[in-house]
């Protein structure tokens, strides 16, 4: 089996990497090489299957033969020839263009895991297939997007998180203490346990961020059991959110509680490039949230998000400063607020 040029590994880890992700392609960059290819690699293929698993027009029992297809070629020891024409049909239906290279070059990325060291190729197996969980969980728990569908309880939402993100705390630990002999000077259980609490929190930014698109598309991630303790059904929120907000700033604070944690995370790290990678998603995360918290249940109306102006100024803050630890925690009261 031949392994993917040189040329194509560039263009998968930089140009595509780039355009299917901005936020985590700064991230990803300033990581030391041997850090790079697992990381970049991992997320590719989440963002690939995702891709399917997101393609509506398409029927739920589709995408989810697909995603099995292709969560079954990523575990795979012995990978079979690709038939790149098997996903094809989800290439040429994505609007953006680099969502439509990424899933043409999935033989590449295929061939990329299967060349990595085998240590690697563990650890992204792992987190691939958790992932792949929650995609799988979410494509059969709404199947319909002509009724809102919510998760039924907390638990459910915790859970989710877990699979979607809070894994990605743990693979991203592991690979750091894989290849860094002095990652971290908190203890490996410490940085596994503020890894998932910061993954989670970062998804809960991401629900809390995308709840009025959701709600729209029939999805509902607030639980239903919270909802219901204050007389709301979800399907009141399309209409009438004003009386949830209560369960809005409950599913908040706990993010930004998750968020609290990728900063002691990351002030924990020793190598300044890594602490730098580790902080920016977390400072993003604070002041999304600050966003979310001023806009309230107008969530449900419009999308919040930074300008990438601010992302800039974040980022050349923390590079000015080369990462320091009074930097990150400077910039984290000042954003959160």
């Amino acid at each position: 089996m031949n392994a993917p040029s040189q040329p194509t590994i560039s263009k998968l880890r930089g140009s595509i990497l780039r355009e299917v992700s901005r936020s985590f392609y700064l991230s990803i960059r300033l990581l030391p090489l041997q850090l790079r290819d697992p990381i970049a690699l991992a997320y590719l293929l989440a963002r690939a299957t995702d891709t399917i698993a997101d393609t509506a027009e398409f029927d739920a029992v589709l995408r989810l033969e697909r995603l099995r297809d292709l969560a079954a070629l990523i575990q795979r020891a012995d990978l079979p020839p690709v038939n790149a024409d098997a996903f094809q049909s989800f290439a040429s239906l994505q609007k953006d263009d680099a969502e439509r290279a990424l899933i043409e070059r999935l033989p590449a990325c295929l061939l990329w895991l299967q060349a990595l060291a085998e240590d690697d190729r563990r650890e992204i197996r792992d987190v691939l297939a958790k992932i792949n969980e929650g995609q799988t969980l979410d494509l059969q728990r709404f199947q319909n997007a002509a009724q809102i569908t919510a998760l039924a309880t907390a638990a459910e939402l915790d859970r989710y998180t877990y699979l979607v993100a809070g894994c990605v705390g743990e693979f991203w630990t592991r690979v750091c203490f894989l290849h860094l002999p002095h990652f971290s000077a908190a203890s490996r259980e410490q940085m596994l346990e503020w890894g998932v609490s910061y993954g989670k929190g970062l998804q809960l930014v991401n629900i809390l961020r995308d709840c009025g698109a959701d709600i729209r598309a029939g999805r509902c991630y607030l639980p239903t059991e919270e909802l219901n303790s204050l007389g709301v059904e979800p399907a009141d929120l399309a209409g009438d959110p004003a009386r949830a907000e209560p369960v809005l700033r409950a599913w908040r604070e706990r993010a930004e509680s998750g968020i609290a944690a990728g900063v002691e995370y990351a002030c924990a790290i020793e190598s300044r490039r890594v602490r730098l990678a580790t902080a920016l998603p977390a400072l993003i995360g604070a002041r999304t949230l600050a966003l979310l918290r001023d806009a309230g249940t107008q969530v449900f109306q419009r999308r919040v998000k930074m300008e990438r102006a601010e992302v800039r100024g974040i980022l050349f803050a923390l590079t000015a400063r080369m990462a320091s630890r009074s930097t990150i925690r400077a910039l984290f009261a000042r954003l959160r607020l």
